[in-house]
């Protein structure tokens, strides 16, 4: 089948065609027009001046800027493996765009709209020879016309959550097909695996696999010196470093701050909002106040002094919670999903979340080396103060806990190069 079903075609062009006016009421969607607007005469430009027609082409591509450095150390071994190819990479989420540009690419791009017409102008001008796609994001009218010309395609590292609507109904029958078109699979564990089959993906193409993020996070901070990015900071009291938090985590963690500072007014709390905008950090400081907290300060211009900091910038935060004395990774209250806990982790930091974990593996993992606690649905901020009082007490005890969260890191390691071996025969030529 070299097309989707023609439902899935009526389906993304009327979604296509409300874009414009759900953009009007957001700024994400707003910078995803723009972004496949712009890139649309860019990526044309690219295949005139840069596309080397005698060199062979890898197309690379996930959802966001966490998929993609998630697939860093997959990428990283192939380029190496395959000097000779061009890479390009796409994103869907204009939070990818940036790591995106960053991994080193010959072209960083949005991955068109799921459209015919843009599809097909997208690989004339890419010309892949092989198309990888990182964790779950299939679009079957991309697929399908890869798969019709001929491209080779992989997904790696594909994770399912129980419960997914891709599994059954609508859904389901609408993917299948680019499901089952799929030359390689490689699942993250057996319920995914299980899963993936569900959606159309075929026995012989699949194997388990593992996670590379484990790689991701260990091969990205080794070597790294947080004293040295903020020197100013390295001497202040014992951080708790919250990262990727939401409105729902803040509310608990500043509660529990001004309970906190009560028993120890040195330790600090260091916020790395998910959606560092100017809406989000106003309603910090707001929060803060009327915990009677002091004001927030940038992570920049603060001190050893500085209680309360905020950070808006992208790309630190793994670096940040190597200041660190416990680590809190947010998503747990609210209905986006827990971020990744492995870069706390990767610290040897313990690390703390909402209640909202069940569906995440490296969560899971954690929680039963004794690296990991969650917090209640209820009495969350007092639970929070509690534990955290708790660990910058015992330091015997936040050691341990740390060190068993790093132990699970380690022990996930070794994916991406399983992985690679994997996809090899997709470049044989």
């Amino acid at each position: 089948m070299s097309a989707p079903p023609f439902p899935y075609r009526l389906i993304t062009g009327g979604a296509r065609a409300l874009l414009p006016a759900a953009a009007l009421f957001s700024s994400k969607l707003r910078a995803n027009l723009t972004g496949r607007r712009l890139d649309r005469a860019r990526v044309t430009a690219w295949h005139l001046s840069s596309r080397d027609s005698g060199r062979p082409l890898l197309h690379l591509h996930a959802a966001s800027a966490g998929e993609l450095r998630q697939a860093e150390p997959v990428l990283t071994r192939l380029r190496a493996r395959h000097p000779d190819w061009q890479v390009a990479v796409t994103c869907f989420s204009p939070s990818g765009s940036g790591v995106a540009s960053a991994l080193g690419a010959d072209l960083a791009a949005f991955l068109p709209w799921d459209r015919p017409d843009d599809v097909a102008a997208f690989l004339r001008d890419v010309q892949p020879q092989v198309m990888l796609i990182a964790k779950l994001d299939v679009w079957p009218e991309f697929v399908l016309a890869a798969k019709a010309l001929k491209v080779k395609v992989g997904l790696f590292a594909a994770t399912v959550r129980p419960g997914s609507r891709r599994t059954s109904g609508l859904i389901r029958t609408l993917t299948r097909s680019a499901y089952a078109s799929l030359d390689i699979v490689t699942a993250v564990a057996e319920p995914d695996a299980a899963r993936l089959t569900r959606m159309g993906v075929r026995p012989d193409a699949l194997a388990v696999l593992g996670d590379p993020r484990a790689d991701a996070v260990t091969e990205r901070l080794h070597g790294q010196d947080p004293a040295q990015r903020w020197p100013r900071l390295a001497d202040g009291g014992p951080a708790l470093v919250a990262g990727s938090t939401w409105r729902e985590d803040e509310a608990v963690l500043l509660k529990a701050f001004s309970l906190v500072r009560q028993s120890r007014p040195d330790a600090r709390l260091v916020l790395v909002p998910h959606e560092p905008t100017a809406h989000a950090t106003g309603a910090i400081a707001r929060q803060a106040a009327a915990v009677h907290l002091p004001a927030p300060v940038d992570v920049e211009t603060a001190d050893a002094s500085s209680a309360l900091l905020l950070e808006h910038r992208m790309g630190t935060l793994g670096l940040l919670y190597g200041l660190g004395a416990i680590g809190y990774v947010g998503g747990g209250f609210g209905r986006s999903g827990l971020h990744s806990v492995l870069e706390p982790a990767g610290w040897s930091l313990p690390v703390i979340t909402g209640p909202r974990w069940t569906d995440q593996r490296d969560a899971a993992r954690l929680i039963a080396a004794g690296g990991l606690v969650p917090l209640p649905a209820t009495g969350s901020a007092t639970e929070l103060a509690r534990r955290w009082l708790s660990w910058l007490g015992d330091e015997p005890a936040r050691r341990m806990a740390g060190m068993a969260s790093r132990r699970a890191l380690d022990e996930d390691c070794g994916a991406a190069d399983r992985i690679v071996d994997r996809l090899e025969p997709l470049f044989a030529r």
